[in-house]
């Protein structure tokens, strides 16, 4: 008491208001904002209703929209007919939920590695740095590095990718390979660069995966894992002129 009587008072409040910031906050009172209401556990692969925010997990959300067409949470009609091309992977939260929930992103890829092992299957990001593995070399890179490698490390998709019914003429290379995080945007932007040279007109350009138009903002990992599932690689996707629903 007899200290805090030799501060100055606009500097006794600057302790308080840093001492009040400092203060921690319980991980459960966070819970509500980063779990999945459909699971209850925390968001894996965080994903989006674009038309009213709430967010899932991605596999949850699938699975709900097989059956229905609206959100879990508010019931709003995400569409009538096609509803998953309205959700989006939110990458800032999930980013958010890995940097506030211990381990749970290296445990993700333990289940993961798990899941493909006791299949008798290569683990597809093999080749991706391992969580936390401090003696690997690329751990010491720059972020602007790793922001530069062009993806090569992500894990890939081959693509047959073809015009349907002649309504874009057919390009003269049909197979693709790139990187499974890349989405449907990124392939409609290749499509008009290589068809009209001119990016712009990306926006003309509607793709399909068996007759069923896809999202712009769905990731090839995502088309794999929905619309290709128990298919023979590769992933096949047709091309017409935008259609207006």
């Amino acid at each position: 008491m007899v200290l805090e009587n030799k501060i100055p008072k606009h500097r006794l409040k600057a302790i308080h208001l840093v001492s009040s910031m400092e203060k921690k906050i319980k991980l459960k009172t966070l819970n509500p904002h980063i779990t999945c209401k459909l699971c209850k556990g925390y968001l894996v692969d965080a994903t989006t209703v674009t038309e009213c925010l709430h967010t899932f997990c991605k596999s949850c959300l699938v699975k709900h929209l097989e059956d229905n067409n609206t959100c879990p949470t508010c019931e709003i009609v995400i569409h009538q007919s096609h509803p998953l091309q309205y959700i989006s992977y939110d990458r800032t939260m999930q980013d958010i939920v890995f940097k506030l929930v211990p381990n749970l992103q290296s445990n993700e890829i333990k289940r993961e590695k798990d899941f493909y092992r006791r299949r008798g299957l290569p683990y597809p990001k093999g080749n991706l740095l391992a969580l936390g593995d401090k003696d690997s070399p690329l751990q010491a890179s720059s972020s602007r590095e790793e922001d530069t490698d062009s993806h090569r490390l992500d894990e890939q998709v081959n693509i047959l990718l073809e015009s349907q019914n002649n309504g874009l003429k057919q390009m003269r290379r049909k197979f693709i390979r790139c990187s499974a995080q890349a989405t449907v945007t990124h392939l409609k932007k290749f499509i008009a660069k290589k068809l009209f040279n001119n990016l712009e007109k990306y926006r003309e350009v509607d793709i399909l995966c068996n007759e069923e138009i896809l999202g712009k903002d769905h990731t090839l990992k995502f088309v794999c894992v929905t619309r290709w599932r128990f298919q023979e690689p590769p992933l096949r996707l047709y091309y017409r002129p935008r259609v207006d629903l």
